[in-house]
């Protein structure tokens, strides 16, 4: 069975189970347990509430094991009912305790909403630095696979024609060292990434410049205000970009390639790189909670 006592002394498998290093995990949980009381109180004594404090079925794991079993849930993406049989929870529990330890683990981790509400806040080039070094941040959406909805005006909204799949859509921004530090809620799969980032686009600091690919063709002339780079785009077939056009647009892949690195780190967390099996209304949720784990490590790994 699967308890911290045992990951914590093979620190590689830890790593692999969890997506965080022991240490990391260890400060994490200090945290979730110094406002573990506090958070409990005020959940079982909510308005809402029908029984009193103290009423119901205790938790059969410790805060520890609770939140290994979370970051194992969403590193792997197995099944309840093998969740259940790793961690001995009878699988009815595994989600419910997962899904009532996620409020509070997002209050402990560096979600993209806490960056952006400080970044807003920055005034001086030092404290727009501190958030987008070199001044430059660089956007991209990412899709993720869904199952196929049962009523057919869903199947046609969430259709990709781009992946032939039924999708949803997040749109990221993060600086050069990959930090996410803006994240869209989830759209259809069917709507174009500019489409998404004309509706709720992040607003950046003045004189940060966003980097996009061709993808975001257009934003060149609808935000002119933002400055934006994009890559040249050969406007008839045949065409040949001159050459201090292709240098520009290899310079840029080169700089932008920090949001696909980003990307694939998300994805290795299984819950949001396999075919989303939960519900929909979590999902944002969800990539909130992996963001944060992201940029915790990054954050970790820049200091």
């Amino acid at each position: 069975m699967f308890s911290y006592g045992r990951l914590s002394k093979r620190p590689e498998i830890f790593r692999s189970f969890t997506g965080l290093e022991v240490s990391e995990f260890d400060s994490l949980h200090s945290k979730i347990e110094s406002k573990y009381e506090e958070y409990e109180r005020k959940r079982l004594s909510r308005p809402e509430r029908k029984r009193d404090v103290g009423a119901g079925n205790q938790f059969k794991l410790s805060v520890r094991d609770r939140l290994l079993m979370l970051l194992v849930y969403y590193r792997t993406y197995v099944t309840s009912t093998l969740a259940g049989f790793l961690f001995n929870l009878d699988q009815s529990n595994v989600l419910k305790d997962i899904r009532m330890l996620e409020p509070l683990v997002k209050e402990c981790i560096p979600i993209p909403k806490k960056i952006y509400e400080g970044a807003k806040r920055a005034r001086t080039p030092e404290e727009v630095e501190q958030f987008f070094p070199g001044f430059k941040a660089f956007i991209d959406g990412t899709e993720q696979e869904i199952p196929r909805p049962q009523e057919k005006r869903k199947r046609k909204t969430h259709y990709s024609g781009k992946r032939k799949r039924h999708t949803v859509k997040t749109q990221l921004t993060v600086n050069k060292e990959g930090l996410i530090v803006h994240k869209t809620n989830h759209a259809r799969g069917r709507r174009h990434d500019y489409n998404i980032f004309k509706s709720n686009h992040p607003a950046l600091p003045k004189g940060v410049r966003p980097g996009v690919d061709l993808g975001y063709d257009g934003i060149q002339k609808d935000f002119k205000e933002m400055n934006p780079i994009i890559p040249f785009k050969r406007r008839r077939r045949g065409e040949k970009l001159p050459q201090e056009q292709r240098e520009h647009n290899r310079a840029l892949a080169k700089t932008r390639v920090v949001v696909e690195h980003t990307i694939s780190r998300l994805k290795k967390f299984r819950i949001m790189g396999d075919e989303f099996r939960n519900r929909l209304k979590h999902y944002d949720v969800m990539t909130e909670i992996v963001s944060g784990f992201v940029n915790l490590r990054i954050m970790g790994a820049a200091a």
